[in-house]
């Protein structure tokens, strides 16, 4: 009988602001066969610098994304809503 795990991210969507929500499957197998899947989920949003020591292909798709303009346009979005506007 052999385990094994393996970690794979599954799932990355880019919503219209930019945020990236990220979903990881840890897949446990028994002689080749699947017996559990278990999820992990997080949020990265533009301009995070820890999407960048994310598993692949997250860094490549923050990369892609994550322009100076929509990084600088996501910033002015919490500025203005830290102030109530």
């Amino acid at each position: 009988m052999t385990l094994a795990s393996t970690n794979v991210i599954d799932r990355v969507e880019v919503l219209e602001n930019g945020i990236l929500q990220v979903r990881q499957a840890e897949v446990v197998t028994k002689d080749g066969v699947e017996i559990a899947r278990n999820f992990t989920r997080w949020v990265r949003h533009p301009g995070d610098t820890g999407a960048h020591t994310d598993p692949s292909p997250v860094p490549a798709i923050a990369s892609a994304v994550w322009t100076q303009e929509l990084v600088s346009a996501y910033e002015a979005m919490v500025a203005s809503q830290a102030r109530g506007v």
